[in-house]
């Protein structure tokens, strides 16, 4: 095959995986998606003398090109350069991957060609979810955010778990269109093999949701906690910054009072909706929190969740973290957070620090090395600059200990262990504030909605979404999600959700997929290299 048909094919592969994202994909393609990819890598494979080393690497760069292009452009309507950059670094990555799996298989042997592409592909998106470098946006699993009722069994694996029975189904489909690659019994068994993988798992799910929901009628009259979020839809490139703070305070609790009675348990606002200077050791004098402590008195079991940019001053003699910059006197040093806050009818105000930062945008990724460089962040958030972290999932509670939730900020909603964190410290439902209008009216934000719909099938939680604009709302233990707000409206909505209290084995365990394929991964490369030395022979 000449050269150019095998970039058509990487073409191919490219506009399969782009078109089955959601929120305007179909699903099934996902299933299809690498074979033209894996159909040419076994071309190059065979044919070693005619084609150049670097087909590999440019026929899958023009796939995974493609694929990013297409499902995350819209990083563009927040930074131009922060999209390419983002763009262009994770399809690197990604080719890397593919290329890679390529050179162990030429060393270990075609018997082992899929094992080794499905674990090293695995690997790379769990590694995605660690490092400086994080943009698990499209580990394959989050693919059928759109399609729940055939994952309801993420609660057992996790999206690692959508991610395997993708690369499985191609790398069986791909079998099938390699000349001389089975019989035609070995044929009929592969079709029937396909078949059943796809459909299996899809048939598991209904039950798994129909036992679900069996054994939660029986809990239907448990008591309901009302939740009122609201949606400010606060202009984030212009009114958010240049307003007064205080003015948009009291807007926000002007749409908050049209659904909050006595009745009400919790009162959520979006990320970052405090613009005030805040300090963590002086948020009680602050005279945001003093408008929100005179609007409490009004409703005395309301809790407030609201999202606020704080800082955190490093005194003589104490040593500050890697994140920290000078104060203005040039002696002294500061952390700046992106903080979710707690603020009730005690003199308890709880504080939790956004942890998973966005590369690029809250974090200068590998600080050690480009620290100079993180005063040219993106700023999305009311600072600029690495922010800070912490360490502990903290969980907010009430003051009689009774009701928990996990403050989860934005990004944070797309890492499933992560989220998973808060409940095994004891969230009961969870709490997302995010600031979604930073990408305009695109798929961006719909993405990021839809990935919240995979936390609570994981963890079998209720969720109450607030957004700064488009998407707010509430979202079941199976993932469905209820009272959508309209993209650019302020709106206010209101449910009564129940508090759950049991762990999914997911939660418990976390990504252990992933975990099993990166040992695997780790072996084959050992393997290879023994190989490589000629400790054994292949």
């Amino acid at each position: 095959m000449k050269t150019y048909q095998l970039y058509l094919l990487s073409t191919l592969s490219g506009l399969l995986l782009a078109y089955a994202w959601f929120p305007k994909g179909l699903a099934p393609l996902l299933f299809f998606g690498f074979v033209p990819l894996l159909i040419l890598e076994h071309i190059i494979f065979t044919q070693p003398g005619k084609h150049n080393s670097f087909t590999p690497f440019g026929c899958s760069f023009v796939t995974f090109i493609i694929w990013n292009v297409i499902t995350t452009y819209w990083i563009k309507n927040a930074s131009f350069g922060g999209a390419i950059m983002a763009i262009v670094s994770n399809t690197v990555l990604m080719t890397i991957v593919f290329t890679v799996s390529h050179k162990v298989k030429k060393r270990v042997g075609e018997k082992w060609g899929n094992l080794i592409f499905i674990c090293f592909w695995m690997t790379f998106e769990f590694m995605h979810l660690c490092w400086d470098l994080s943009w698990p946006w499209l580990t394959l699993g989050n693919g059928f955010a759109d399609n729940n009722n055939w994952i309801q069994w993420y609660e057992y694996t996790g999206v690692f778990g959508g991610s395997l029975w993708i690369l499985v189904v191609n790398c069986l489909i791909a079998s099938l269109f390699i000349p001389n690659s089975s019989s035609t019994i070995n044929t009929k068994r592969i079709i029937i093999s396909i078949i059943s993988i796809i459909i299996l798992p899809i048939f598991i799910s209904f039950l798994v949701k129909l036992k679900y929901e069996s054994n939660n009628s029986l809990s239907d009259k448990k008591a309901y906690q009302k939740i009122v979020a609201v949606q400010p839809n606060i202009d984030p490139y212009n009114e958010k910054f240049t307003g007064s703070f205080q003015d948009q305070i009291y807007k926000m609790l002007r749409l908050a009072q049209e659904k909050t009675d006595s009745s009400t348990d919790y009162l959520l606002f979006p990320e970052t909706a405090l613009q005030e200077n805040l300090w963590d050791d002086e948020l009680k004098q602050s005279e945001s929190i003093k408008i929100l402590k005179q609007f409490l008195k009004q409703f005395p079991k309301l809790k407030i969740i609201i999202g606020a940019s704080t800082a955190k001053l490093y005194k003589q003699g104490t040593t500050p973290s890697i994140t920290a910059r000078k104060y203005i006197d040039r002696t002294s040093y500061y952390d700046d957070f992106n903080t979710a806050l707690q603020v009730d009818n005690t003199e308890r105000i709880q504080i939790y620090h956004k942890s998973k930062l966005v590369p690029g945008v809250e974090k200068m990724p590998f600080p050690f090395l480009f620290k100079y460089f993180e005063n040219f962040a993106i700023e999305l958030g009311g600072t600029a600059g690495s922010l800070g972290v912490q360490e502990e999932r903290t969980v907010f509670t009430s003051s009689d200990n009774t009701m928990k939730t996990a403050p989860v900020v934005c990004y944070e909603s797309i890492y499933g262990e992560y989220v998973g964190e808060y409940i095994t410290n004891g969230a009961q439902f969870i709490s997302i504030i995010t600031n979604d209008g930073w990408w305009g009216d695109t798929p961006g934000y719909k993405q990021h909605l839809k990935y919240g719909t995979l936390r609570a099938i994981e963890t079998r939680r209720w969720i109450a979404r607030s957004a700064n604009t488009g998407i707010s709302c509430f979202i079941t233990p199976t993932g469905e999600i209820q009272q959508p707000t309209d993209w650019w409206v302020p709106a206010v909505i209101s449910q009564g959700i129940q508090l759950r209290s049991e762990i999914t084995f997911y939660t418990r365990f976390g990504d252990y997929i992933a975990r099993i394929a990166m040992y695997i991964s780790l072996l084959l490369v050992i393997y290879s290299w023994l190989i490589r030395f000629r400790i054994i022979k292949s």
